[in-house]
């Protein structure tokens, strides 16, 4: 996926949600934003990751486009830090140590079979009988997995043996263009 998104636009965007984090641990709710531009209105697929000193602190998101942009960073701010049933509700005291990154991602694709997964470029989303799990094509790199690892820990995301996929499951692939606070500094 090629990069949508300027460094400005980038900037923006991290904003909004570092705003609307900042705004929720103090007033309960989520803050309004005016004069968004245009590309921000554009419904788009979002996830909003949390790390605090390296370690993932939230992560949640969209993986369809069901929402706005700006709003889908908002909702995902708020839910990566309150709402992530991994890790307690973040603290104003952890504001200073989180920094942010937002993935927005492509359209979801089936992929016929496991090998047309690209490790590091494809985000993976694993569903069999109801049960569905997704991971970000940025988190095999960092975990240094292989393509069996990645497929095996998407399975296991999905609530499925790790060897599910072994016996047939339906895989989709998505881009994403990721950007974090870290690296626009």
């Amino acid at each position: 996926m090629s990069n949508e998104f300027s460094v400005e636009d980038r900037k923006e965007l991290l904003g909004i949600a570092r705003k609307t984090i900042e705004h929720y641990l103090k007033n309960g709710n989520k803050p309004l934003f005016n004069d968004v531009p245009e590309k921000f209105k554009a419904k788009r697929g979002v996830f909003v990751t949390l790390h605090k000193k390296g370690n993932l602190r939230g992560c949640i998101g969209y993986p369809l486009p069901v929402s706005p942009l700006f709003n889908a960073v908002v909702d995902n701010a708020v839910s990566s830090a309150f709402e992530d049933p991994r890790f307690p509700p973040l603290e104003i005291d952890e504001l200073k140590e989180i920094d942010i990154e937002i993935s927005v991602l492509s359209i979801p694709e089936k992929v016929e079979r496991p090998e047309d997964v690209r490790v590091g470029v494809d985000g993976i989303i694993i569903s069999k009988h109801g049960y569905r799990g997704l991971l970000l094509p940025q988190v095999p790199v960092e975990q240094e997995w292989d393509l069996d690892q990645y497929i095996s820990y998407g399975c296991m995301k999905a609530g499925l043996s790790d060897d599910e996929w072994k016996k047939g499951v339906d895989i989709e692939v998505f881009q994403a263009e990721v950007f974090g606070e870290l690296e626009i500094e």
